[in-house]
């Protein structure tokens, strides 16, 4: 269990990645009213690709980086399969890493269990 938060961090820097090698990752932030949205993945202001790189990938850092609690569950793939198109090689990259992601919590949530 003491590895998943590495392995959840390289995760998120495959994620990073892939966003910038395929030129999905935004250089101008979005307006901060858009940031501020209260509903789930920011559905109604950002792009599912903005939502990673602007709300899911800062918050991930900073808990890994302040060692907190990682999420107890994760449901993230669902979601970023309904709103990415299917075929596309960097959506295939994205959605092995965030099936990963999930993956993951799923594994250190029921070794805190134990």
């Amino acid at each position: 269990m003491h590895d998943i938060p590495n392995r959840i961090a390289d995760v998120l820097l495959q994620v990073e990645a892939t966003l910038r090698s395929h030129d999905r990752w935004d250089r101008k932030q979005p307006p901060a009213e858009a940031l501020h949205s209260t509903q789930p993945f920011c559905i109604d202001s950002l792009r599912f690709e903005q939502w990673l790189q602007w709300i899911f990938l800062p918050r991930m850092k900073e808990i890994l980086e302040d060692r907190r609690p990682l999420p107890l569950k994760s449901a993230i793939f669902s979601y970023a399969e309904h709103c990415l198109r299917k075929g596309d090689p960097p959506t295939t990259d994205l959605l092995e890493n965030i099936k990963r992601f999930d993956e993951l919590i799923a594994i250190q949530s029921a070794a805190r269990h134990h």
